[in-house]
This record gives C-alpha cells, sequence and structure tokens, in this order.
C-alpha cells in the first residue's frame, strides 16, 4: 500500500532540502543521518555507499523514515515512513551525481568529494515506497 505524497508538500523533496533519514540498527534503537534525496512520483530516493551503517540498517530492515523540514518555515514539514522497496548499483552513480548538482551545484565525484573516491565506493540508489505521510500544516 502506497501513501501519496500531498502536492502541498513536494517541494520539500523535489528542491534541495536536506532531510533526515531514519533507519533501524540491529538492536532496533534508531539511526538517522542527514541526506540528500529527491522524489520520482513514486519513490523517495536516497543514496549510500555501500558498507555504511544505512546501507547495512537498509538491507537488515527495510523500515525506514524520511524528516523533511521547510528551511523557510521549521514548523512546515513532512514525515514520509516507508519500506525500501528496491536496492540497486544500477543508476547509482549517475544518481549521486544528479543530487550533488541539486544540492551544491556541481558533480559529486571531482566536484562535491574527491574523484579518488569513486574507484573506493560502490554507490547504492535505494527507492523508499512511502506507506504513511505526515504533511504538516495538514493540506486539507
Amino acid at each position: 500500500m502506497t501513501a501519496p505524497i500531498p502536492p502541498s508538500h513536494a517541494d520539500l523533496l523535489q528542491r534541495p532540502v536536506y532531510v533526515v533519514l531514519t533507519t533501524l540498527m540491529p538492536d532496533g534503537q534508531p539511526q538517522s543521518s542527514v541526506v540528500w534525496c529527491d522524489y520520482d512520483g513514486q519513490y523517495v530516493r536516497v543514496n549510500s555507499a555501500r558498507g555504511r551503517q544505512k546501507d547495512k540498517n537498509m538491507r537488515a530492515d527495510p523500515r525506514v523514515t524520511v524528516l523533511a523540514l521547510d528551511p523557510q518555515d521549521p514548523f512546515r514539514w513532512l514525515e514520509v515512513r516507508g519500506v525500501v522497496a528496491a536496492i540497486t548499483a544500477e543508476g547509482a552513480v549517475e544518481h549521486i551525481h544528479a543530487l550533488s548538482r541539486k544540492y551544491t551545484g556541481q558533480p559529486y565525484y571531482g566536484g562535491f568529494a574527491p574523484a579518488e573516491r569513486q574507484q573506493q565506493e560502490t554507490r547504492v540508489l535505494y527507492a523508499i515506497q512511502p506507506v504513511r505521510v505526515v504533511a504538516f500544516p495538514s493540506s486539507g
């Protein structure tokens, strides 16, 4: 079951708004990271390197939450509780470059991050299917 992102708050996933991704550690403890994201109309998408804690957590337990606070109005926010529906390395390098351009105006490798880092890590793209969405203030 997919919950829709309300049009009134979709901009928080489409603009370069930093979001908090919360995953679950093996012992159930929440673990949060500030990340870049985008929204393709169906999935909230985030990107990481294979082997990082959030990668391990999402592979072990697909339940996650993404929280976006409007930088112009902290009382306007969007919470997306969801499940990781897909994890893939395919297209992940292109995706991190697109996110980097969105957030920093430059490519990821050779721009935001050192170029040699590309040889040292495997990028991974995670597609999060929204299951419950809370938008504040409510759009209706």
